[in-house]
């Protein structure tokens, strides 16, 4: 993973804990950025940075799980580790259930949290590998001709030559051909390539 492009947004309405966590973040060389509010956080993020978000629970005005609620209104992926208390741990849960990787109770260990944090960018890295596999299949299959994207459907479901070419009413040569054009639209070196390109837009 490309970490000097990682990006660890802190929101937290403690001075001290918004400046210890940034010394911590830094140290190891993760940048960091600090927020003292949620609302200043959505107005000032970059929700295309490759990055992770570290959060405290109980924060004035809206709070760590306002903004995750929030967050999930504009689809954001980006990980979210909530920071909490004792009494927060039920609020936590419940965080975590609407799609938080994590939470971090209080007093933690400096590495317990860079941990979690390392796991967490880790897993927008992936998800942002993910996308970018996607856009690159859409575009392939967006270059198939109309009867070359009937083929495609029918050869990823496990359909034989000759029963495309039933369905189809075309000739098995004709149907191959069609398979060998798909197959090098779609930079597929065999047919389990393939099925796993089909599968991932159907994800």
């Amino acid at each position: 993973m490309n970490r000097d492009s990682a990006v660890v947004y802190v929101v937290d309405d403690d001075a001290a804990v918004r400046d210890s966590l940034k010394v911590l973040l830094e140290s190891v060389d993760l940048q960091c950025q600090t927020y003292a509010s949620a609302t200043e956080f959505l107005n000032n993020h970059d929700p295309d940075q490759h990055s992770c978000l570290v959060a405290d629970v109980r924060m004035p005005g809206m709070s760590g799980i306002d903004l995750q609620d929030e967050l999930n209104r504009q689809a954001s992926t980006i990980p979210i580790l909530f920071i909490t208390g004792h009494g927060d741990v039920p609020m936590a849960v419940d965080a975590m259930k609407s799609g938080a990787l994590d939470f971090i109770q209080k007093p933690f260990r400096d590495q317990d949290l860079l941990d979690r944090i390392h796991q967490a960018l880790e897993r927008d890295e992936q998800r942002r590998d993910d996308n970018r596999d996607v856009a690159e299949i859409r575009n392939r299959v967006a270059r198939l001709t109309g009867r070359e994207t009937e083929v495609m459907q029918r050869v990823v479901m496990g359909q034989a030559n000759k029963v495309i070419a039933l369905d189809l009413g075309v000739s098995q040569r004709t149907v191959e051909i069609h398979r060998a054009r798909v197959m090098q639209k779609m930079g597929a070196r065999s047919l389990a390539e393939l099925v796993r390109m089909a599968g991932k837009l159907a994800d």
